[in-house]
């Protein structure tokens, strides 16, 4: 059988024709399933979702109790028949709490829809698996040989030096307010960082959902506008776009701090006035994204969403049939996520 026959792109996302549903969808469908709960992946208005059971309470913190229709949860390793002879299950993706890859069996096929994945180590996370497969659909979000991400362990520690350096001005850390920033708060305290971490009042909402799902994260404080200016010696998250707002003026001569793949790139991160880059990224590197390609044993690579061309070209060099998916829709999460204008005067 051909790969096409049991997955295919179509204007709406990654179709599958015999179950008839679609995977990460980019509008609404009758019936979706979602890998991980980041809003380039996990959309409202499906009017059916199957996903792990922190993808579905992150999707109800984010959009609302009536995000979809109808929901049905998929624990990791449990195997659904959802028609048409295919059965999917859902195996741990390592990118934030809940992420999976999802394992499409029809007719004796195996097909891996990886979503976004990473195998470092994430103490909020449950740590990808290798799933073995004839198919394996990639993200390339960091797919060039430029990116090597440092261990992330190293960074916070970087964050903790300049707090003892500049005790009298506050560190503003911009970090992706699902994933990034809890991620963060849980190596801070593994570092031994025990005062409170101050937040921007748009991570408040899904920093709880991963404490109502067991994630421990010691003590957070939102941010008041009376209290910025007796943040000296704070470390405070927030999202990235408001490090580039009136609100992030308002501390005591900030360290303005940015968490993420991208400031590998150091014109970057002098592009966007970052005084502190820190590489953490909730994505897989050059080197992980090509070993992960090897470990499946997957004849067939289909690659998305990033640097589809620079991979499509090493997996050919590696004997392997690879192809770009082209998808449009998905992406950096973090780069479209804006402040609410809410949260603007907090």
């Amino acid at each position: 059988m051909r790969p096409e026959d049991l997955l295919c792109p179509s204007p709406k996302g990654l179709y599958c024709p015999p179950a008839d549903l679609h995977i990460d969808p980019l509008r609404p469908v009758e019936r979706a399933l979602v890998t991980h709960g980041h809003a380039d992946h996990a959309r409202p208005g499906n009017a059916s979702v199957m996903a792990t059971p922190e993808t579905l309470a992150i999707m109800a913190a984010r959009y609302g109790e009536a995000f979809c229709a109808t929901r049905q949860p998929a624990a990791y390793g449990e195997v659904h028949d959802v028609g048409g002879g295919v059965r999917v299950s859902f195996h741990p993706a390592g990118h934030v709490l809940g992420a999976a890859q999802i394992l499409l069996e029809w007719k004796g096929f195996r097909a891996v829809v990886s979503g976004d994945y990473k195998r470092a180590h994430d103490p909020t996370a449950a740590t990808f698996e290798v799933v073995p497969c004839d198919l394996f659909i990639t993200e390339a979000t960091f797919g060039l040989p430029v990116f090597r991400h440092p261990d992330a362990a190293g960074e916070v520690a970087k964050l903790l030096d300049s707090v003892e350096l500049f005790p009298d001005r506050a560190h503003l850390v911009g970090a992706y307010t699902l994933g990034k920033a809890q991620r963060l708060m849980k190596l801070l305290r593994q570092a031994g960082w025990d005062r409170p971490i101050h937040l921007h009042g748009a991570m408040e909402r899904v920093t709880e959902t991963y404490r109502a799902l067991g994630i421990d994260l010691g003590e957070t404080i939102r941010v008041m506008a009376a209290d910025r200016k007796a943040l000296a010696g704070a470390i405070v998250l927030c999202p990235p776009s408001a490090l580039r707002e009136l609100w992030a003026r308002k501390f005591p001569d900030p360290v303005t701090v940015a968490a993420s793949g991208w400031m590998r790139v150091r014109a970057r991160a002098r592009q966007k006035g970052v005084e502190l880059p820190l590489v953490v990224s909730d994505h897989a590197d050059w080197d992980e994204l090509r070993q992960t390609i090897l470990d499946t044993g997957a004849e067939e690579i289909w690659v998305t969403h990033g640097e589809e061309d620079a991979l499509v070209h090493w997996c050919g060099a590696a004997g392997l049939k690879a192809r770009p998916l082209r998808l449009v829709g998905y992406g950096d999460e973090g780069e479209a996520e804006e402040t609410p204008a809410e949260e603007d005067a907090h």
